[in-house]
């Protein structure tokens, strides 16, 4: 597993920072050098904000020479100057002496952070993570970060020692700018915190509060700073508060205290702040290490922020505009204290289980930059990006400015991109389905792309349909059905999804989608480059053929024939269309025309090209495949022609990506430049490129580069790929960025999480809960093959062997459980000598080897079933 983790040290350290925290808890993040930053525990972003005098630091004393305090953090890195033009503010113990350097590795949900210095005879690590288990979202959920320092004493000598921890209280008032998506924090307004020293089984420390916010403030909330498990038995001392005196002097009095001998004073009293005050306190344990001896102390930071303000709507009125939401962490906890107590009480279960997950994934032999991107970009639902309320529901930004989140709420045409959420918590991603269709998809069939909050507003978003967002939907109402065998979920949304599709040629459309119902889009198609088509195309065609089929199916499930042979029909006829129309040769391309029906409003008229701006036409789009992939995802196969597809998908590698892009002329904004690779938008390689193309075209967004390599994987084009997974992660290397946030309209941006769909592609997996069936026909390392899987009730692994004398295959449940009726094994072979456990029969297919279980085979955790071909 060490060789699939990537490992920073030095000037990549720079920019780490991975958070951690639960689904819609906010997040703290742990920087690369060891330092705890980007505060974002308020229900809102803010990039930048550095916790007051807060750290880890160590006293160490081995026999016959002096002392030695180190800050458990590496040393700063260049550049040594703030925005004001000065040095660092005193409230960083930026002074301090430090470790000499680090070692970050990152395999999210873990984090860990090797710290060595000369002076230090200790080997020292540290281990953060929050609770991450697939399937569990509630237990995914839950707003702390754990923190395992392990000591280990690699000297013949016995090692004197001790460990600080050292907190400032984190419920204040915050001083806010404008609302809006683009809200501004400009700091804290602190005073009246109050700290108070707790007991619990298994927990000793701090909580946190502020008894001067009011209950119904967006602001009220608690903290708590506690050591947990058996480290909460062993000899240690807690500080309410420091010293109160002016200047430095709370910090320097500490500093004096710890380092003269590994102790601090034991200050027990609970104690509330001065008004323009800021609180801290400490914990703190003393430990002796014998030669080769280890020991680690486990300390859970938790918090509890219950009221979420709509800020993100100022302009929403009264019962959208600054509306006061509950969280769904703050309604399942009491306080902070409350949150610490769960998670101690269940800490051995939690920590294993995420653990077992961190295993699986990571013991698989996809190569590391598919590992990397796919786990690292799940850490996005774990941030400001993601919102749970208490209904349970989730609603999401896309992603997240510095003040405020990015471009709400539930945006469908980002969120097309998205995989994680769908496959490691499903029951969370039928939420935003429950929304879509049952809430905002109006009576004429109009879904709202983005969602006002609360939904008891009965408010919808007054804005033009999307296309691409609407017809995609409509494939991940399909992928969740898939996933869940959900009926009475299928049959809750599906009133709305027959209208979403049949909005395409309804007479309500005013934009006619395909108002002459051909099975092909040609009217005003509005979509995620935030511009609008006009004629044909295969990015809305692609989506929209998709979501025929899906309706189809899941039309003749529901025991209504004529709608599964209308859309059937329809999506046949798209389908012929759209290859004698759009195929140029070589790729898909635009057929720009405007529908009489349509007025092109004049700020969408060209200066001089004779059609509308912002169109692509002979462009080679990256996204002309988007409904393609998204099908292929959800186990609906080809929906256009797979020779045609194939070598579409060879253009957009030939013509789109750059190997360093330099050489592309950019005027929009910038996410790979110089030296880096990335995948061009869109390119036109056979001329036709308009004087005002389509918006963001120069452009490299991740999201679709993820689309893009997990598209070639299918088509068999895995080197390609992977050339481009490896450029992505490339240019998140720890100096240029932070390899846990690719942003593009904003940090942590949700269409990033299309990396998930690499793990899909490369290990061929299907899953079908109505069906019972899931399959598996791995495009690497076939030979020796091993890989996560993840169903709606269960997740575990799938190896198969190849050997010049058989062949073998393993299903194993890791977490859940598993029913299946059928297991398809692409590209493995049937042997006469072939041993199948009771009940099983196989036979041959094109593509490899069917198994059938007769009765059904159920898997309980820690089962499995392997299977000699």
């Amino acid at each position: 597993m060490a060789n699939t983790i990537r490992a920073f040290t030095g000037p990549s350290l720079h920019e780490v920072a991975m958070p951690i925290g639960g689904i819609g808890t906010g997040t703290i993040s742990i920087g690369g050098r060891g330092q705890l930053t980007d505060v974002e525990i308020y229900n809102r972003p803010w990039k930048g904000n550095a916790p007051r005098n807060t750290f880890f630091a160590l006293w160490v004393k081995s026999r016959g020479k002096p002392a030695v305090t180190r800050l458990l953090e590496r040393e700063y890195l260049p550049p040594f100057t703030d925005r004001g033009g000065g040095g660092f503010d005193n409230g960083r113990a930026a002074g301090a002496p430090r470790m000499r350097e680090a070692v970050f590795r990152g395999a999210y949900p873990f984090a860990t952070l090797e710290l060595s210095d000369p002076d230090v005879p200790l080997q020292v690590e540290l281990e953060v993570f929050n609770p991450f288990i697939p399937l569990n979202a509630d237990d995914s959920s839950i707003p702390c970060a754990v923190f395992v320092w392990r000591f280990t004493n690699p000297t013949r000598q016995p090692i004197e020692a001790s460990l600080l921890s050292a907190f400032c209280n984190p419920v204040n008032r915050l001083k806010l700018g404008r609302d809006g998506w683009d809200a501004e924090v400009h700091g804290y307004d602190p005073g009246g915190s109050m700290n108070e020293a707790r007991t619990g089984d298994a927990l000793s420390g701090i909580y946190m509060s502020n008894p001067s916010i009011e209950p119904a403030s967006e602001f009220f909330g608690s903290a708590a700073l506690a050591f947990v498990g058996a480290t909460a038995g062993l000899s240690h001392t807690l500080q309410t508060h420091w010293y109160q005196g002016g200047w430095w002097d709370g910090l320097q009095m500490l500093w004096n205290d710890f380092s003269a001998d590994g102790r601090i004073e034991p200050v027990m009293e609970p104690f509330s702040a001065a008004a323009g005050r800021f609180l801290e306190c400490s914990l703190c344990a003393p430990f002796t290490l014998k030669p080769g001896e280890s020991r680690a102390f486990t300390l859970v930071l938790t918090w509890h922020f219950p009221n979420l303000r709509n800020y993100w709507n100022p302009g929403e009125g009264e019962g959208v505009s600054n509306a006061m939401l509950r969280t769904w962490s703050g309604a399942r906890w009491r306080d902070a204290w409350d949150v610490a107590e769960y998670v101690a009480g269940n800490f051995e279960r939690l920590e294993r289980e995420t653990r077992l997950w961190r295993n699986t994934l990571f013991a698989s032999t996809l190569p590391a930059a598919v590992l990397d991107a796919a786990s690292s970009q799940a850490s996005i639902l774990r941030t400001t990006t993601v919102l749970r309320l208490a209904d349970g529901r989730v609603h999401a930004f896309e992603g997240c400015h510095a003040g405020g989140g990015c471009c709400p709420m539930n945006c469908t045409h980002v969120w097309n991109y998205e995989q994680a959420l769908a496959f490691l918590f499903p029951a969370l991603e039928r939420t935003m389905r429950l929304t879509d269709f049952t809430h905002n998809t109006d009576a004429d069939g109009k879904m709202s792309f983005r969602t006002l909050l609360p939904l008891s507003s009965g408010r919808f978003w007054n804005f033009v349909a999307a296309a691409d967002g609407q017809m995609g939907t409509v494939l991940k109402a399909y992928r969740e059905w898939q996933l869940s065998g959900d009926d009475d979920f299928l049959r809750a949304i599906w009133p709305g999804v027959k209208r979403a599709v049949e909005y395409a040629w309804s007479e309500a459309n005013p934009h006619a989608w395909d108002r002459d119902k051909d099975g092909v889009m040609e009217g005003r198609q509005h979509n995620t480059y935030d511009i609008e088509y006009f004629g044909p195309n295969t990015m809305m065609g692609a989506l929209y053929l998709g979501a025929l089929r899906a309706a189809a199916q899941m039309a003749a499930y529901l025991g209504e024939p004529d709608k599964a042979a209308e859309y059937q029909s329809l999506y046949e006829s798209g389908r012929r269309n759209i290859e004698q129309w759009l195929w140029n040769g070589e790729y898909y391309q635009q057929k720009i025309e405007v529908s009489p029906l349509l007025l092109v409003p004049a700020d969408l008229q060209s200066p001089h090209d004779p059609f509308p701006k912002y169109q692509y036409g002979k462009g080679c789009l990256s996204d002309q495949l988007l409904g393609q992939w998204l099908s292929h995802v959800v186990g609906l196969g080809y929906v256009l022609d797979p020779k045609r597809v194939r070598k579409a998908m060879r253009s957009i590698f030939k013509y789109n990506w750059r190997t360093a892009m330099r050489s592309v002329p950019n005027m929009q904004r910038v996410y790979a430049l110089n030296d880096e690779a990335g995948l061009a938008i869109c390119t036109w390689p056979k001329g036709g490129r308009p004087e005002l193309p389509t918006v963001y075209g120069d452009e490299a967004w991740t999201g679709i580069e993820y689309q893009v390599a997990a598209g070639l994987i299918y088509e068999g084009e895995v080197d390609a790929g992977l050339r481009i997974v490896e450029g992505v992660r490339a240019r998140h290397d720890g100096i240029r960025r932070n390899p846990w946030n690719e942003f593009e309209c904003g940090n942590h941006y949700a269409r990033a999480m299309s990396s998930w769909s690499l793990v899909l592609a490369l290990s061929g997996y299907q899953y079908s809960a109505p069906a019972q069936s899931m399959s598996f026909a791995p495009r690497v390392n076939a030979a020796n093959f091993r890989c996560v899987w993840t169903a709606g009730s269960g997740w575990g692994a799938y190896q198969q062997r190849v050997t010049p004398s058989g062949a073998s295959a393993t299903v194993r449940v890791d977490y859940g459980t598993l029913t299946l009726r059928e297991l398809n094994l692409g590209g493995l072979k049937l042997g006469k000598k072939a041993s199948l456990p009771s009940g099983a029969t196989a036979r041959r297919e094109r593509s490899g080897v069917k198994v059938m279980f007769d009765p059904p085979l159920i898997l309980q955790a820690g089962e499995g079933v392997t299977l000699k071909l």
